[in-house]
């Protein structure tokens, strides 16, 4: 691994590291951590039990608002760590969950980890051909047994939607916005802090318009996915 490699996947943890202590910071952990205490209690070979065991070997626990976050990392076999973590968001873009969050974090990622992309994209496809698990819950699915709805996420009878051209078509625009949106940002932030006034307002106008188009390229993406039903066991 060479130094940019390093410093790329330094810069991830570092973003990772912060979000989650902001996050703890202004939010009442006190019901999480009742809850990672109720899942330890439960039988072993549960996926409630796994999550509890995850967050304790990883001395982290729950959050607000990403309890099934971390289910998915258990039952997904996703590591709790920034790259995983990417990976995790290229199976669920591929599962069919297409969000602002996926997306923000599955560009963030690709753009600062390009030795990555044939992983990112394997694990796009592994997602298209599994079971949509976009809305499964802990209190959904905290007593099932793990190695059971592992096998039943990635049946292989499973198979992808083939989307109708007029959505293929929407689809590949909106990610080569975004795609060009954020390369055009990161093309014109350097001159952002010039003292030359000239400069400012060249690379002022071309950033905005880069924003412009990566923020319309997700809000379309999030509009092209539909609401999932949720598939249970029998």
């Amino acid at each position: 691994m060479n130094i940019l490699q390093k410093l790329n996947r330094s810069i991830i943890k570092s973003s990772f590291e912060f979000s989650i202590r902001v996050i703890e910071r202004y939010s009442n952990m006190a019901p999480y951590h009742a809850k990672v205490a109720a899942l330890s209690k439960m039988e072993k070979s549960t996926l409630g039990k796994s999550v509890a065991n995850c967050l304790k070997l990883n001395n982290i626990t729950l959050v607000p608002k990403y309890e099934s976050h971390d289910l998915k990392h258990v039952l997904l076999d996703y590591k709790m760590t920034p790259e995983d973590e990417i990976r995790m968001q290229a199976f669920m873009v591929g599962n069919g969950n297409v969000t602002i969050p996926s997306l923000a974090i599955l560009t963030f990622g690709a753009l600062l980890l390009p030795d990555r992309w044939s992983v990112l994209h394997a694990d796009y496809r592994r997602g298209k051909y599994a079971l949509p698990i976009a809305d499964w819950t802990l209190e959904n699915y905290a007593d099932f047994e793990l190695t059971a709805l592992r096998a039943k996420v990635f049946e292989t009878s499973q198979q992808p939607k083939q989307p109708n051209n007029m959505k293929r078509i929407t689809k590949t625009g909106a990610i080569t916005a975004i795609i060009a949106g954020v390369f055009g940002m990161i093309y014109c932030l350097p001159y952002l802090f010039s003292s030359n006034i000239a400069d400012l307002i060249g690379a002022g106008f071309p950033f905005l318009a880069g924003a412009v188009l990566a923020i319309g390229g997700l809000l379309t993406l999030s509009n092209l996915s539909r609401p999932i039903l949720t598939q249970k066991l029998n």
